[in-house]
């Protein structure tokens, strides 16, 4: 066995805290982080198991969007990604790893919070694609407020809830239509749906709904042959935490593997359960929080 072969230590697989510390402004870019997200740039090796499907990802331009668009890519599927429209430029970019693949790249500036353009996301879609084989609901926002509920502002509660919440039920809804007997639709829940954190209450709520909406809608939907599943990621090094969260220094120092996902980490979680591997497989939350115990 040479060196490349042998399984390597997860602990050490990848930067660990402490981080330098980093701010930026919501919603964060890729460009400056410190150190550089890993998404699977040099290491996804794809084996057919998408050939052919058409998938839509939103808050594909970055983080663990990009990681799965770029996987999903790989093992073969063309991808309609969404992002904000001042993500444009890290849209860009995935759309350039996706067509690096050999697989059509679209990207759509879209914020899921309005009832229109989620209807009018998923028209594109079948507009370009003719289907929806997987819909990937990733997008998603949190801000940090140390100072507990009274701090939370409507406005912020609003834009949660309704990125989190409205933008998944209305993209689920109208794509029901357009998704055959064989597809999916993969929610993105988190830890902090188990085990908040009391500074980001708002979003561990939202967290949580997520859990109930994907094992209700399962149920409703196993006899037409569509499987609905999530994955709970931990802390991911994404964007988000240097644009959302006040210190960064020690991001992901509490799990038990001792740091941060990187996104390549999750992308296999979602290539799996959009795959036939996962035939038999819906309702289900699969956790990848680097080893905190869930119920």
């Amino acid at each position: 066995m040479t060196r490349s072969e042998q399984p390597e230590d997860p602990n050490r697989l990848h930067p660990r805290p402490d981080f330098p510390q980093q701010d930026q402004e919501p919603p964060g870019r890729t460009g400056p982080m410190d150190p550089p997200p890993d998404h699977g740039e040099e290491s996804y090796r794809g084996s057919g198991l998408l050939t052919d499907r058409k998938t839509v990802i939103t808050g594909g331009d970055s983080g663990i969007g990009r990681a799965v668009a770029l996987a999903f890519a790989r093992e073969g599927a063309d991808v309609l990604l969404t992002h904000l429209a001042e993500e444009e430029q890290e849209a860009r970019e995935t759309a350039r790893l996706v067509e690096e693949a050999g697989r059509t790249a679209v990207t759509v500036p879209c914020d899921i919070r309005d009832e229109k353009q989620c209807r009018d996301l998923v028209e594109r879609a079948v507009s370009d694609f003719g289907r929806i084989d997987v819909l990937v609901n990733n997008a998603a926002y949190q801000m940090s407020q140390p100072d507990g509920i009274s701090a939370i502002s409507t406005e912020q509660f609003d834009r949660v809830v309704r990125t989190n919440l409205y933008g998944m039920f209305w993209l689920s809804k109208f794509a029901l239509p357009h998704i055959p007997a064989g597809g999916s639709i993969i929610n993105t829940t988190s830890v902090q749906a188990y085990k908040p954190s009391p500074h980001l209450l708002d979003y561990a709520m939202t967290k949580g709904a997520i859990v109930t909406f994907t094992q209700g809608l399962a149920q409703m939907l196993a006899s037409d042959g569509i499987r609905v599943n999530a994955v709970a990621p931990g802390p991911v090094w994404t964007p988000l935490i240097p644009a959302t969260l006040p210190d960064t220094t020690e991001f992901g120092k509490q799990s038990p593997l001792g740091r941060p996902a990187q996104p390549a980490e999750m992308a296999p979680a979602y290539v799996f359960l959009a795959s036939a591997n996962a035939s038999f497989i819906t309702g289900e939350i699969m956790n990848a929080t680097g080893g905190t115990p869930l119920p």
